[in-house]
């Protein structure tokens, strides 16, 4: 049993205020493998004391020095991606086949670092100076089902802002970010300016979302969690910028091949286990190529080798833990109960599998927009697909939804499919399997949440924005604000 027994702050790897510690389990076996100390409301206070006293010189870096800092974490990141994918395999089940959790971040530091080069702090309108200025001390909390990537993102576009940050990653999955925080210390990050505090919700995240000095929180997890957030941080009236659930529809046109959109749906819907928020968890078809898209899908959930996450031929591992399996176990019994058709999958352990939190990859056909499994956020590798009768119908069973964090579409026409991706109600949406841009945006819609990760949008979530008046002279040389 490894233990974690401390938190830093200011600089300084310290003991806890309070004594209490939360087991890591291995959720393949179900065994504990680490023990973590969790922190307390006090050492919240430290550490946004820390940080408050680091932003007065950190927020006032030349933006050559920040540039520097970002190369020099990108650089101590990679000589240790290695490791990290074993830690994201041990705690969160991610098979290490796959790099993605741990090379999206590294992408993600030097994104931040090539739009900080770009930026424009000062722009004008008219004789108007419009300045950017960083909004202060960040409270980041992340959460387990990409706990590298989702806090490498708030942390990279908020130091190049100019922020510091006090952060607390999910207690599910501690250790990844406890590897990140000695990275950015070795890196030489300036005292104070990352703090990082492990507890929970009710105590750790409350305590940040509350405290006076905490000028922003960029959260990412649940809805209802995210709602209890934005409740708690409206007492003291700071931004509060929100990526929470989804239930995203992936439709398939006439007329596209409605094999590969079937099988990419299932790849993607599939991938991390189904715990990815943008999964395209809903399928839907032409009510006369249901049977073909059903025969795709049922060919393409036998191509997942599923077990050890730390063998190279596996890929896909078990949920993060014996609770998250367990109530995707209960949706997958509620849509049978329902009256949904099971293609493959269901209840159970998957072949061969007598150990840990494991689920069988499952597609049910002939769902109703109104069932279970069709409306609620499962998070595990669960797809229902949905049958539609015209192009409006199956517009308005996708933004039949309180989410509306992404849409996929389908097309033989280039055309057609932009016309239907205009109307979707959601953040993004990708044209026949084309891939994310981390220069882009991230967020949603509706319950989604609110604000922006990545790229200008991304960096402008950590920036406050004032504007100057009476410096004719001064505002002539610089750019426009729409340039």
């Amino acid at each position: 049993m490894r233990e974690y027994g401390k938190l830093f702050i200011d600089g300084d790897w310290i003991q806890p205020s309070i004594s209490r510690f939360v087991q890591v389990t291995d959720p393949s076996t179900d065994i504990p493998f680490a023990s973590v100390a969790l922190g307390g409301a006090e050492d919240v206070n430290l550490a946004v004391a820390a940080a408050r006293r680091a932003f007065g010189s950190f927020s006032q870096t030349p933006i050559a020095r920040r540039l520097e800092l970002l190369d020099r974490i990108a650089a101590a990141y990679e000589a240790r991606m290695s490791e990290l994918s074993a830690v994201v395999a041990e705690e969160m089940g991610f098979p290490v086949s796959s790099n993605v959790q741990v090379a999206g971040p590294l992408m993600h530091f030097r994104q931040a670092r090539k739009v900080l080069q770009d930026y424009h702090f000062e722009t004008r309108i008219d004789d108007t100076i419009i300045r950017r200025e960083p909004i202060g001390v960040c409270g980041l909390i992340s959460p387990w089902n990409w706990p590298i990537q989702t806090l490498t993102v708030k942390i990279a576009y908020a130091l190049a802002a100019g922020c510091t940050v006090v952060y607390k990653p999910s207690q599910v999955t501690p250790i990844s970010a406890i590897l990140l925080t000695q990275i950015l210390e070795s890196a030489g990050t300036p005292k104070g300016v990352i703090n990082l505090v492990n507890g929970d919700g009710a105590t750790v995240g409350e305590a940040l979302a509350a405290h006076p000095d905490v000028d922003l929180i960029s959260f990412t997890g649940s809805t209802g969690a995210g709602a209890r957030v934005g409740a708690v941080a409206a007492q003291t009236i700071k931004r509060v910028s929100l990526e929470l659930g989804g239930k995203s529809a992936s439709i398939a046109l006439r007329g596209a091949d409605i094999a590969t959109a079937a099988r990419w749906t299932i790849q993607r819907c599939f991938f991390n286990t189904g715990q990815s928020c943008h999964a395209p968890s809903r399928l839907l078809v032409p009510r006369e190529r249901l049977d073909d898209a059903v025969a795709a899908m049922r060919d393409e959930v036998t191509k997942f080798t599923i077990g050890d996450p730390n063998d190279p031929a596996t890929t896909m591992g078990p949920m993060v833990s014996r609770s998250q399996s367990n109530s995707v176990q209960r949706y997958i019994e509620t849509g049978i109960d329902e009256g949904a058709t099971l293609v493959c999958g269901g209840p159970g352990l998957p072949a061969g599998v007598n150990r840990g939190a494991f689920v069988r990859p499952t597609v049910f056909s002939n769902v109703r927009p109104e069932m279970t499994i069709a409306r609620e956020e499962i998070f595990g590798p669960v797809l229902a697909v949905i049958s539609y009768d015209d192009e409006d119908e199956a517009i308005s069973i996708a933004n039949d939804s309180p989410f509306g964090l992404a849409g996929y579409v389908f097309s033989a026409d280039a055309e057609r499919g932009y016309a239907v991706g205009k109307r979707l109600r959601a953040g993004r949406v990708f044209y026949n399997g084309a891939a994310a841009n981390p220069a882009s945006p991230m967020g949603g819609y509706k319950q989604s949440g609110n604000g922006r990760e990545m790229g200008i949008f991304g960096l402008e979530e950590y920036l406050e924005v004032k504007a100057v008046f009476g410096f004719k002279e001064r505002a002539q040389a610089l750019p426009p604000l729409t340039a």
